[in-house]
């Protein structure tokens, strides 16, 4: 058998809540996405085991939304942050060939910035001016809507009862996490760049959901793909620095359906623009990845540091799926990230 059909991690229903009336963690990878995360039955205590105020929960708690929707031969990325002492925000719209317009938002404290608490419901919305963005959420789908310079988007993200990747894990001493990939979603709605219309018909979107009380100090290696395979939908998620507990993030979707996938490595060298290469522990997954254009930001503000490079490019290579088809990716437009976080 091969090495990448014998990794099948132990996949538990979703919880009702995920901090139960103990106030404890539910972890582990779930089948569903967890609409309550109760968060307010979690009492945070220092690494000496003693309570922490409040005020010290109330900013050690971090939360982000992003959403990605790819065609052919563009991709739009909107992203809000929230870390306590800053929101933060971006949205760009990468086109083959093109200049990419790129628009970011900053706020401190999170005034005139919200993130919903759920990812079944509610809204995550930031702006300043004319410059808006927003991602509501519900229990079948993500709404996008952005209004930037001449960026207009109203997209609908719908999850078709595809099942996410939902990952509860402890997070250093204290702490713990909760994310929810999708990918491969499908898109419809309207999509214009000065008034001309970008054609979403053969898209694909994700989104990420992610929230809790994550190390202070972190960094983490990512890649994400949405696309179309030959008429089938196919998404990849993987990422490298931020579990600690065995449990991985890491998954792909394939025609509506989850494959998880063994732990990620990436290669690739941050003073050269030189390929990726980007493979997993079992062979499931093996591909380089060169990139057309990257989103950076570094930021010292204070206590909060950030290095964040966002890379747009293409992969090649290939995938292994769970009954052993190989999936050849050939010039896949999608994301790799690198960043390093203090907050």
């Amino acid at each position: 058998m091969s090495p990448s059909l014998r990794y099948q991690p132990i996949v538990s229903p979703a919880p009702a809540t995920l901090i139960d009336h103990h106030g404890k963690l539910q972890q582990g990878l779930f089948d569903a996405s967890v609409a309550n995360l109760n968060v307010a039955a979690f009492r945070l205590h220092s690494v000496m085991d003693k309570p922490v105020s409040r005020l010290a929960q109330h900013f050690a708690y971090k939360q982000f939304q992003f959403v990605c929707v790819s065609g052919p031969d563009w991709l739009l990325a909107v992203a809000i942050a929230d870390v306590r002492y800053v929101c933060s925000g971006f949205a760009y719209l990468y086109q083959q060939g093109k200049p990419t317009r790129e628009f970011s938002l900053l706020a401190p404290l999170g005034f005139g910035c919200l993130l919903s608490d759920s990812p079944q419901q509610g809204a995550a919305k930031m702006g300043k001016g004319s410059t808006q963005w927003q991602i509501d959420c519900a229990a079948t789908g993500w709404t996008l809507r952005v209004q930037a310079g001449g960026l207009t988007a109203d997209l609908r993200l719908d999850f078709d009862q595809q099942p996410p990747m939902a990952l509860a894990a402890p997070t250093g001493y204290n702490g713990w996490t909760y994310t929810e990939k999708n990918n491969a979603l499908r898109v419809s709605g309207s999509l214009l760049l000065d008034g001309q219309a970008l054609d979403v018909q053969s898209a694909r979107g994700g989104i990420d959901f992610s929230a809790g009380f994550m190390r202070r100090e972190t960094s983490w290696r990512w890649s994400s793909i949405n696309t179309l395979q030959h008429g089938h939908a196919f998404g990849l998620n993987l990422a490298a620095g931020v579990n600690e507990t065995g449990l991985t993030e890491n998954a792909l979707w394939y025609d509506g359906q989850i494959q998880h996938l063994s732990p990620a490595r990436f290669e690739f060298d941050r003073g050269q623009n030189t390929p990726w290469r980007v493979t997993t522990l079992c062979g499931e997954v093996d591909l380089t990845f060169s990139a057309d254009f990257c989103r950076q930001e570094k930021l010292q503000l204070g206590i909060l540091a950030s290095n964040f490079r966002q890379y747009v490019g293409h992969y090649n290579g290939t995938v292994r799926l769970r009954d052993g088809q190989l999936l050849q990716l050939q010039n896949c437009l999608g994301l790799a990230e690198d960043h390093y976080a203090k907050w």
